[in-house]
């Protein structure tokens, strides 16, 4: 039977994306094929995607419905996902029995390397274009189950993850691709004939690959390690986090239609989910059938992935301090701004947003004159309070918190510190059972290095820290120590300065960290774009990998080569 999705008419479709993606990630240019705005999809926009209207009626029709893989092994169903918003979703998934389904993952693996580097990159821009199609009803499952408000989730969720993806895809394709399919080799002998050979290379992939999700980006983190490994050969097995299922389960059953359509075993794409309590992940992680892992979380269980799956190689995006050294700037009201928004967007709750603010104890100096510690700190609150004094536009900027443990962690925030600017309630009409809370700053004396000390480690929400430090050179010490010791996947400073943008740029080369030098305008420290930017480093401890550079993709995938004699 032929498939629906030939070869030849994937590469017709497909390979222009591709070239421009691999001639971006050269030049580090922007460049996006999905579009950011929600108006660009349906009848008048990307041919064949669902609008507005018609994205959240797809949405509504999953709520309450059992979704159907068609996977094998399944023993069961489970859900029970609630929103932030204080919906409940009401989706079955299948439960799957791991003898069963990852025998039938492994044994997809055949044809799957058969089809070669170019093949498997087409199949993947083809699964990411079908989700692309239905970014709108994506963005309502990402921002039910992570709680971001919907611009970001449509955004963040849909089209920079979808980015994301089709940059490992580029990556992945690039580095198969450095070696040719076959060589003809021949090695003089002087008076007697040449030695000759025929060498042929395969990427051979090293096994199924588990990602383990995380609840606030289920899709920006999840789908580079997903597309990488699918690209590089790998069956996938997606395990979602158990409170955001749905947009990896949609993913996954789009994936396996594509396989299908295409030819394959849908069985190269499949889904893990766990009942109450069950913590499949651990279990799953120890199979000797998983050979990569993909995860984003905490630093405890990220690091007991690192030292206790050695079979398998390990991708972690784990906990990390961001920081921000003030030291002087020549646009105080720009710079005020761009620290209230970065504090703000989803109420703190990303891997990118400051957590620690260094100011030195004598003050800045600012084109409107010097400011001292403490007019520094009420500015920064002042300008915080300003971007949120209208609860409909804080409702879009913070988004919904999304467990009761970033709560916790606010609501305790007046026992770490002096409170500089207090949370307040916002309440969000559509979703009145949402909890929405403003960000806290704390003033904290930075003296104080302590293993007690809050400040010297994550604490995720939001909820940060004005940490007072004794000169710009202390404050470059912290630095230094903080991401050495925890890690930090964003760093700032600003400084007019070019000793200390120097100073700040060597600690920042020493320790492995993403630096952002005096954003002032329309881009932010906790913002990477795709193709140019490098999330993380893989150089500190918070995370192992960078989304997206060579090394996340080349270790997925080993070169074998046969030779025979020509």
């Amino acid at each position: 039977m032929t498939a629906a999705l030939s070869p030849e008419k994937l590469s017709e479709t497909h390979r222009p994306t591709l070239d421009r993606a691999l001639e971006t990630i050269r030049s580090r240019a922007y460049w996006s094929p999905h579009p950011e705005h929600p108006k660009a999809y349906g009848a008048e926009g990307l041919p064949g995607s669902l609008g507005a209207a018609e994205g959240k009626a797809a949405f509504d029709a999953v709520l309450g419905t059992r979704l159907e893989l068609g996977q094998p092994g399944t023993d069961g169903w489970t859900g029970g996902e609630i929103s932030p918003y204080g919906p409940e979703l009401g989706v079955e998934y299948p439960h799957a029995d791991p003898d069963v389904l990852l025998p039938a993952m492994k044994a997809a693996t055949g044809s799957w390397r058969a089809a070669g580097p170019e093949t498997r990159a087409m199949v993947c821009l083809e699964v990411l274009s079908r989700i692309s199609a239905r970014t709108h009803e994506l963005a309502h499952a990402v921002m039910h189950t992570s709680g971001q408000a919907f611009v970001m989730a449509f955004q963040a969720g849909g089209p920079h993850a979808q980015d994301r993806g089709l940059e490992a895809v580029a990556y992945a394709y690039e580095e198969q691709a450095r070696t040719p399919q076959g060589a003809d080799w021949s090695k003089p002998q002087g008076k007697r004939d040449p030695l000759r050979l025929h060498k042929s290379y395969t990427a051979v992939g090293r096994g199924i690959s588990l990602l383990i999700g995380c609840n606030t980006f289920p899709t920006w983190n999840g789908y580079p390690g997903l597309f990488a490994s699918l690209a590089t050969g790998n069956p996938v097995l997606v395990k979602p986090h158990p409170r955001a299922v749905l947009p990896l389960a949609l993913t996954v059953q789009l994936a396996r239609e594509v396989l299908a359509e295409a030819g394959f075993d849908p069985n190269l794409v499949a889904l893990a989910t766990e009942r109450p309590g069950e913590a499949i992940a651990k279990t799953l992680a120890l199979r000797p059938e998983i050979k990569i892992i993909d995860y984003t979380g905490s630093s405890a269980f990220g690091e007991w992935l690192e030292t206790n799956a050695r079979q398998a190689q390990v991708y972690t995006e784990k906990a990390g301090v961001n920081t921000v050294v003030l030291d002087s700037t020549d646009d105080y009201r720009g710079m005020l701004g761009n620290l209230a928004f970065s504090l703000s967007l989803y109420s703190g709750q990303m891997c990118t947003t400051p957590q620690n603010l260094l100011i030195p104890r004598d003050g800045i100096t600012t084109d409107e004159g010097a400011k001292s510690y403490d007019e520094v700190i009420g500015d920064i609150a002042d300008a915080v309070s300003g971007l949120l004094d209208d609860d409909a536009r804080a409702n879009g900027l913070l988004g919904a918190l999304v467990n009761e443990d970033v709560k916790n962690r606010l609501e305790g925030a007046a026992g770490l510190g002096d409170i500089a600017l207090r949370s307040r309630t916002v309440v969000n009409p559509e979703f009145p059972e949402a909890v929405v809370r403003t960000p806290a700053l704390v003033k904290v004396d930075g003296a104080r290095r302590d293993d007690g000390a809050a400040f010297l480690s994550e604490c995720f929400g939001p909820v940060s820290f004005a940490v007072a430090v004794d000169s710009t050179e202390d404050a470059l010490a912290l630095l230094r120590r903080t991401i050495r010791e925890q890690g930090a996947m964003t760093v700032g400073a600003y400084t007019t300065s070019p000793e200390v943008e120097r100073a700040v740029e060597e600690v920042c080369f020493d320790e492995s960290a993403q630096l952002s030098l005096n954003l002032t305008g329309g881009v932010y420290v906790n913002q990477t774009a795709a193709f140019s930017d490098f999330h993380g480093s893989g150089g500190n401890p918070a995370a192992n990998a960078a989304l997206c550079d060579g090394a996340f993709v080349s270790n997925r995938f080993r070169m074998v080569e046969v030779r025979r004699q020509a």
